[in-house]
């Protein structure tokens, strides 16, 4: 098999954790503390931030509200480890942070990491176009494009009836030559990446997945080779799940109609089968959407919102084609069984802390998603991704057959056109498909730079009108602010006087204390 190139570092993995340390310094509310008889202020304790920033993942689009407190804290602790945040002593680096009255505060220094280095956009958009312009010709043809006219002659010929085709293009047909395997695959992939571009409204692929990473083999056995149910039938039972794993799956999916474990069951069965279950795919050498293809999974994470929705589905469709037959069969097997038993109100607890679903999700999520090199918001990232597999396994692992007709109708139009000009070079040019209208890169930035901005303003507005915030706090507050984004500030407070208008220090009228005349002590004398 062809070499394949290495898969990309976790570059949106990365900028998200900078996104969040910097809204999570902007954000958390800071107040004097008291402890060992000493005060400290502009700090927190380690409950206080576990309730916010738990509250803040559950309401971001990225993680959802599968979010639990235990995920959170262990948030807390890379923060901790990597100096975002420091204890009230200023000590850091490690994870030893439990949710409980402990105070720390933020460093002086905001550590962001370091983004991986890639491509500039307009290197990705030329590469991709010279790329595209190259795999799109037939080399064995002198080079020559189609005249305009001729172009458009050729796409009615397409639209005649089937038999006016037959009839007059039977002698070309004696004359048709063969296309290579080789432009067939480069077709699929060219298909592919056209797609995944236009439905993840990227200027360029090259940051999450390259070209050859695309195994047209893999997608072509992914579509063709399934059952009724369209799950991937594998010709090598090698590559398969043991049978003992598919009874025990089957058990749990049906349960308590379905179990072919020849067994007497007994009480605490069925935990004992789920972790056997559990057991088999945690051990797997790496997870099941593989580590090559993570960058790809993770940027689809931005499309994980109910508006969305739709173009969440067919972007998963597409992405999860690229998988080995194996690692489909399985994740689509996997996902079938925690979707039933999540919804099965007959299944009895697996846990004692913890609901079906969210058992789930916290058991399998690392073995669907994982990054090879250490992320430290790998957990929450996958949890996310589950969440939403789960959910929408029945649409996400439907064939999408419009890929196969694409491709098709590309061949036959390039075999129409090469034998029409057996001479010349034939450029053909795939069709685009949008949902959106098409963006430059320096517009691509620009957007995402708003969408960020947009947050952090709202982020701003919340602590204008938070009415539990004393003026002192909100001004040391808005000070913070001010600091991390001086331009959103500066955009929202343009004078000191609309500053002075929002943070004018009205005097307050105390009531008058009760007053209690001084008692009159008589002399004791008579």
């Amino acid at each position: 098999m062809e070499s394949r190139p290495a898969a990309p570092g976790p570059y949106r993995a990365t900028r998200l954790w900078n996104e969040i340390t910097k809204y999570f310094r902007a954000g958390m509310p800071l107040r004097k503390h008291r402890q060992h008889f000493k005060i400290h202020g502009s700090c927190f304790t380690a409950s206080e931030a576990v309730d916010w920033l738990h509250e803040v993942l559950r309401n971001d689009s990225n993680f959802g509200p599968e979010v639990t407190r235990q995920q959170t804290i262990q948030l807390l602790r890379k923060f901790l480890k990597n100096h975002v945040i420091e204890d009230i002593k200023g000590r850091w680096g490690s994870e030893s942070l439990e949710d409980n009255s402990a105070l720390y505060r933020f460093p002086s220094t905001s550590p962001v990491k370091p983004l991986p280095s890639p491509c500039t956009q307009k290197e990705n958009l030329e590469n991709f176009c010279r790329d595209k312009e190259r795999l799109f010709k037939l080399p064995h043809l002198s080079r020559r494009a189609f005249k305009r006219h001729e172009l458009l002659q050729s796409l009615e010929n397409l639209e005649k009836t089937k038999s006016d085709r037959i009839e007059e293009n039977e002698e070309d047909m004696l004359n048709r030559k063969e296309i290579s395997q080789e432009y067939v695959k480069e077709t699929w992939r060219n298909v592919i990446l056209i797609h995944l571009q236009t439905i993840l409204g990227l200027p360029s692929l090259e940051e999450v997945l390259q070209p050859m990473q695309i195994v047209p083999e893999y997608v072509i056995y992914n579509m063709t080779n399934t059952s009724k149910h369209g799950v991937v039938i594998l010709q090598n039972k090698s590559e398969d799940l043991p049978h003992w794993v598919l009874s025990a799956m089957k058990c749990l999916a049906y349960w308590p109609r379905n179990n072919d474990m020849s067994q007497a069951t007994y009480s605490g069965f069925e935990r004992d089968v789920f972790r056997t279950v559990a057991d088999y795919f945690l051990n797997l050498p790496e997870p099941l959407l593989t580590f090559e293809y993570y960058e790809l999974f993770v940027n689809i994470l931005d499309l994980l919102q109910p508006h969305l929705e739709r173009i969440a589905v067919e972007a998963l469709q597409i992405c999860c084609l690229l998988l080995p037959p194996p690692n489909r069969r399985k994740i689509q097997l996997l996902m079938r069984m925690i979707s039933r038993m999540s919804e099965n109100v007959d299944m009895p607890r697996l846990h004692d802390a913890m609901g079906t679903r969210t058992l789930m999700i916290q058991t399998f999520s690392r073995c669907v998603l994982c990054c090879a090199e250490e992320v430290d918001l790998d957990e929450l990232l996958s949890t996310r991704l589950v969440s939403f597999l789960m959910d929408h396994q029945q649409e996400i692992f439907k064939v999408p057959t419009y890929l196969q007709v694409a491709v098709h109708d590309h061949i036959e139009h390039v075999k129409m056109a090469q034998c029409k000009y057996p001479k010349e070079e034939i450029c053909a040019i795939l069709p685009t498909y949008s949902y959106c209208k098409q963006i430059t890169p320096q517009e691509f930035e620009e957007q995402k730079v708003s969408t960020s901005q947009a947050a952090v303003a709202e982020l701003l507005e919340n602590i204008i009108k938070d009415k539990n915030l004393s003026v002192k706090d909100k001004k040391k507050k808005l000070k913070q602010f001010q600091k991390e984004y001086p331009l959103i500030y500066q955009n929202r407070f343009p004078t000191t006087e609309n500053e002075a208008v929002l943070l004018e220090n009205k005097p307050t009228i105390k009531q008058p204390m009760l007053s209690l005349r001084k008692p009159r002590f008589r002399s004791l004398r008579y």
